[in-house]
């Protein structure tokens, strides 16, 4: 897919309206996914995660390593990054990390890289990665809680309702990374890795809200499309107040400088 002019030639700041909400409502990746990453190095000095947003990925890296550089292009995000003793949060554009050359075990990139410039931020990763250091990228596509009725409406939601207002680059996280360019030496997942967080309707509208095109929807159409969906599915979900296992399957590329 080739990037449209203001697609990720250039940093184009997705979320800094929403970054607040993004912080409290973004699901949180699971343990095992950090278990397997620390699994692929020898060494755990530092890990560099890159466009960290709000510090979701960089703090599961800190279980595993001594130190983790979270940068982002966003101000406004790292505004709302979760401190933690072993993370030091940076601004910096994709492709120059201001980290010293062959240092960083592991690179990672969560739910982002497809904002990324390619062309630009691979050559920086083979740059900060030491020998037998691995990178690693994922990403999470439509969640559902097992209701038909419900998982429908989510996918309708996505496809129709916001669906003309995803960027292009969206197509590679539809495509589960499987189409964006990788030149790395792949690294093939043990096992499949799932988040699963107890949601109430209100709290996963707000999760909605944290989408780039529910975000442009609102800005280009006037209004905010969430109520709606959850007056369309507030039967099925079991009540406004229900908590439902909200649940979104993980797809990982992952792999080595060559």
């Amino acid at each position: 897919m080739c990037p449209e002019p203001d697609g990720p030639s250039r940093f184009v700041d997705q979320f800094s309206r929403v970054s607040a909400e993004y912080a409290r409502f973004r699901p949180r990746y699971p343990r095992e996914l950090f278990a397997w990453i620390a699994s692929l190095v020898r060494r755990h000095r530092l890990a560099w995660d890159c466009a960290t947003g709000n510090g979701q990925a960089a703090i599961g890296l800190a279980e595993d390593f001594a130190h983790v550089e979270a940068t982002d292009a966003s101000a406004e995000q790292l505004r709302h990054a979760t401190p933690h003793p072993r993370v030091a949060y940076r601004l910096a554009p994709a492709d120059s990390s201001g980290l010293e050359s062959a240092t960083v075990d592991v690179v990672t990139v969560a739910q982002a890289l497809h904002w990324l410039p390619h062309d630009r931020f691979y050559p920086e990763v083979a740059r900060v990665l030491s020998t037998d250091g691995a990178f690693v990228a994922w990403g999470y596509h439509l969640p559902g809680i097992g209701v038909p009725e419900v998982d429908r409406a989510m996918q309708h939601f996505h496809d129709h309702i916001v669906g003309p207002y995803w960027r292009p680059e969206r197509q590679y996280v539809v495509n589960r990374l499987t189409t964006i360019p990788f030149p790395f030496a792949e690294i093939d997942a043990p096992i499949s890795f799932e988040i699963k967080q107890p949601m109430s309707l209100a709290t996963f509208g707000d999760f909605l809200r944290t989408q780039s095109a529910t975000e442009k929807y609102r800005n280009v159409v006037g209004e905010d499309p969430v109520p709606e969906f959850e007056d369309s599915i507030v039967e099925p979900w079991g009540g406004r107040d229900r908590f439902r296992e909200v649940r979104w399957p993980i797809f990982v590329r992952a792999g080595r400088a060559t």
